[in-house]
């Protein structure tokens, strides 16, 4: 994979509405946040534990709406090969299947980091101008939540690139993705073993934030199960990658 075929990816996007996707992944994330401050009756701007009320709608915010527009990202990127016969054409340019899996990636990975880590900035900057919160962000805790929500929705992503890759009928990969939708939030509820069994669980388990009885309460997040989920991600993806080159030769 070189920067050219990223870049070609790129282009294949000005037509596919992928700035409508991203707007509302952040404006949705945005609003469940903010509907968690005014919401909660404990608010308070003048204690710390006013930034759990943002922290916990974000991680309400992202499982809710991330799976589903993961699904339609690497749904429409993948699909577009599928319809006019992209993947012969790019073989004949010297790209495999496996290789053009890679970029789509690299370059739908580099929206995704955008969108996270710019959705978790304006929160936590709403969350000092607009709900005038005054003591300090917990910023390690925050930080280490937008990195693990990041890698959820990045090993979420890859596993999409790879089912869009090989099944042609896009409504399968849609449905997953509202499934993963459903899965990711009913995980917040589960014990913490049951939401290893599939991607979307750990969402809960990089939950920053969430209700504790009446009140809202920081959580610790599960740093070894997210690291461990982005290389098992990671490998599976580069092995069956590098198996759709192989089927080609």
């Amino acid at each position: 994979m070189n920067g050219l075929v990223v870049a070609n990816e790129f282009a294949k996007m000005r037509h596919l509405k992928f700035g409508l996707v991203a707007t509302i992944m952040v404006l949705g994330v945005l609003a469940l946040s903010l509907f968690a401050v005014v919401s909660s009756p404990d608010f308070d701007p003048d204690t710390p534990e006013a930034w759990n009320a943002l922290l916990a709608g974000m991680s309400l915010g992202i499982p809710l709406l991330s799976p589903l527009l993961l699904a339609v990202l690497a749904s429409r990127q993948t699909d577009i090969e599928h319809q006019g016969n992209g993947w012969l054409m790019q073989s004949t340019a010297g790209i495999t299947p496996g290789g053009l899996c890679r970029a789509k990636l690299a370059a739908l990975g580099i929206i995704v980091t955008a969108v996270t880590i710019g959705t978790s900035l304006i929160v936590l900057t709403l969350g000092k101008v607009l709900a005038g919160i005054l003591p300090p962000a917990p910023l390690a805790h925050w930080a280490g939540f937008t990195l693990c929500m990041l890698m959820v929705n990045l090993a979420v992503l890859a596993l999409h690139i790879l089912l869009s890759a090989k099944v042609e009928n896009q409504l399968v990969a849609l449905g997953i993705g509202v499934l993963g939708c459903i899965l990711a939030v009913f995980s917040q509820g589960l014990p913490t073993a049951a939401t290893h069994a599939t991607p979307w669980g750990y969402y809960a388990l990089a939950q920053a934030a969430g209700y504790e009885g009446e009140t809202i309460q920081a959580q610790a997040i599960a740093y070894p199960s997210i690291a461990a989920l982005a290389v098992i991600v990671g490998v599976v993806f580069a092995v069956l990658t590098f198996r759709f080159d192989r089927q080609e030769a």
